[in-house]
């Protein structure tokens, strides 16, 4: 069986790598450079975001997902010999007397449902644990010791090693403009924007936040909608940050060198690259706030990205029903790290006719959106 991947972040290039696994053919198209956009922009957090705002069938997704961590990590170390620094640093939330705590309760009944281990720290532990906290009316913290990173551009790196080992086809600045359909409707290729056709038995759509474009091109809606973020990385040394910090106002997260990445906005402005004053003048105002300590450290880089929303917040996994042979993985939001294993690996069982290790039924891209987002999201 020939797959044709349309997107070369970690969604596409990793499900391309299960797919070649299991035997399939694969060829990958990406419209830049392979990895270059949300996958390698986000903060690598291996954690669900907000997880009880979400039906269960989300957790249940990204618990799967997290179990899949340790033997990918040993894998790509032993096919390309690249670490892409799993740690497992813990996230805490710091709680101020002064914060308006959204969902605390929430976040303690859903780590108590889905057994996440959850420390209740008053402000002398959370000061203990997290000496770079601001002290002022610092009221206490919730911690989950167990929660892991990964950074992305190593994770990437090592991907595309891994890629390349595996003999996958891959074309980068290669936008795919349509879909090439057989007389009985069913899709077999695509053709690009120069009129290039590729022809395969099956089509995955993994675009990430131009989705929705690709898929109006393509001739069906699917809702996926660029949210921007933006970010910066502070230059420390290791230990000044002992573990990922989440506050309403940014989060924090040190990687094993010492530098510490401060993110990051949600934004919904379209493809407007380019980062802003504005912004950055919130993450550095949210550094003083929040660790003044850190306030002193060189902004090493500043970057942003696309987030690829959805108006309830959870991916498009599956089939296109309307378009016999068109499969989608994309809409994965601020959790496309983390998901990402159970993508490619639950993609390509599906694909290849198998059934899903995963119910999928809370991802079918044919469900129906809610009127309202719980979310942020503004209609679409």
């Amino acid at each position: 069986m020939k797959v044709i991947v349309i997107g070369g972040g970690i969604i596409g290039c990793l499900t391309a790598c299960f797919l070649k696994q299991r035997g399939a053919d694969v060829v990958v198209l990406e419209r830049g450079k392979t990895g270059q956009e949300a996958s390698w922009a986000g903060a690598g957090i291996l954690c669900p975001i907000h997880p009880w705002l979400y039906p269960d069938a989300f957790s249940h997704l990204m618990d799967a997902s997290l179990a899949l961590y340790p033997d990918l990590q040993a894998t790509l170390m032993e096919e390309t010999g690249i670490d892409p620094e799993w740690l497992q640093s813990g996230l805490m939330i710091p709680l101020f007397d002064d914060d308006v705590i959204h969902h605390r309760d929430d976040a303690l009944a859903w780590s108590k449902k889905f057994d996440w281990h959850v420390d209740i720290l008053d402000a002398q532990a959370a000061k203990q644990q997290e000496p770079c906290l601001n002290s002022a009316h610092l009221d206490g913290a919730l911690l989950w010791k167990d929660v892991a990173q990964i950074r992305n551009p190593r994770l990437l790196q090592a991907v595309r090693v891994w890629m390349k080992k595996l003999a996958i086809e891959i074309h980068e600045h290669d936008e795919v403009s349509s879909l090439i359909e057989s007389s009985t409707g069913k899709v077999c290729g695509v053709k690009n924007s120069q009129g290039m056709a590729y022809y395969g038995d099956a089509v995955l759509l993994a675009g990430g936040s131009w989705t929705g474009e690709l898929a109006k091109n393509m001739g069906f809606s699917l809702p996926v909608q660029p949210v921007k973020g933006q970010m910066l990385l502070l230059k420390g040394q290791p230990n000044l940050v002992r573990h990922i910090i989440k506050h309403d106002d940014a989060y924090f997260v040190p990687r094993k060198d010492g530098r510490i990445l401060v993110g990051a906005s949600m934004e919904f402005v379209g493809f407007e690259r380019g980062n802003t004053a504005n912004i950055m003048q919130h993450l550095k105002d949210s550094i003083q706030k929040l660790t003044p300590s850190l306030a002193g450290l060189d902004i090493e880089h500043q970057w942003m990205g696309f987030r690829p929303g959805t108006p309830d917040g959870l991916p498009f996994l599956g089939a296109i029903t309307e378009k016999e042979g068109l499969w989608v993985a994309s809409g994965h939001y601020r959790n496309g790290v983390g998901l990402a294993p159970i993508t490619a690996q639950v993609m390509s069982q599906y694909m290849l006719g198998e059934t899903p290790d995963v119910d999928l039924t809370a991802f079918d891209a044919q469900r129906s959106m809610p009127e309202h987002s719980a979310i942020g999201f503004p209609d679409i």
